[in-house]
């Protein structure tokens, strides 16, 4: 009986020592199983912004993306945009008129669709937007977010309703008929011969040529944002509020 209950205590010890020795080789300071961190907000902007493709196009500002992004996934949030939209249009009213200002840019993709001319308002300013209004007859171009809505064919040729999103910023541009449309003024031929484009009554004019195309791809409830770095705007839109829990699912792609 001691030989028998020897054997059992000798395995017993071999075993709990091989145990024992077989996990000395993991460092106590590294769990064998780690949860992913998610990437902070900014960081995610940052990386997916460095991933966009630009491939020949003038790069947008990173700030500039950097808001209109956070806008777009706060406005899929409040169930605004459908949950797959994918396209980002801006509108770098900091910038020339003189420059192509205006990005639509597909997000799943990481890549540029089109990088082109757009005007802003004749009471905005000559060359440089200096003001923005929400009211009627002002001329003035409006800041903030937009929802593309359906097109008509109008005094202005092929057009497309806009539908400001910014309480007081840009709420009042369907009464006013700010719309995207095509104008003989935005052209290169123009910005040569006046160091500026034309302006619109506060439209957001793209070339004739360019109209069809840029409208026919974001028409039908997809975003919009004229960026301009007026720190009252910046800090009072809700739909700059940033957030760490919105949809950056697309970032994953």
């Amino acid at each position: 009986m001691r030989k028998i209950l020897f054997s059992v205590f000798a395995v017993y010890a071999i075993s709990t020592s091989f145990q024992s020795s077989h996990h000395t080789h993991l460092k106590p300071d590294k769990p064998i199983a780690q949860t992913a961190v998610a990437p902070k907000p900014e960081a995610s902007a940052k990386l997916i912004y460095q991933s966009i493709d630009f491939d020949g196009y003038e790069s947008i500002s990173e700030d500039a993306f950097e808001k209109a992004l956070t806008g777009f996934e706060n406005l899929k949030r409040a169930g605004k945009l459908d949950a797959d939209t994918h396209l980002l249009t801006v509108a770098d009213f900091s910038l020339s008129s003189t420059k192509n200002r205006l990005w639509v840019i597909d997000l799943n993709a990481r890549k540029v669709l089109f990088n082109t001319l757009v005007s802003h308002g004749r009471g905005t300013g000559d060359e440089f937007a200096v003001n923005f209004s929400n009211k009627n007859n002002s001329h003035q171009s409006s800041l903030g977010f937009y929802i593309t809505e359906s097109t008509y064919n109008g005094s202005n040729g092929y057009s497309l309703k806009l539908h400001g999103m910014d309480k007081g910023y840009n709420d009042a541009a369907y009464e006013r008929a700010i719309v995207m449309h095509g104008a003989d003024y935005v052209s290169e031929s123009f910005a040569k011969a006046q160091n500026r484009i034309g302006r619109s009554w506060g439209c957001p004019a793209v070339s004739r040529e360019m109209a069809a195309p840029i409208i026919n791809t974001i028409k039908g409830k997809n975003l919009l944002f004229i960026y301009y770095p007026d720190q009252k705007y910046l800090t009072s839109s809700e739909w700059l509020k940033d957030d760490a829990n919105v949809d950056r699912s697309f970032a994953k792609n």
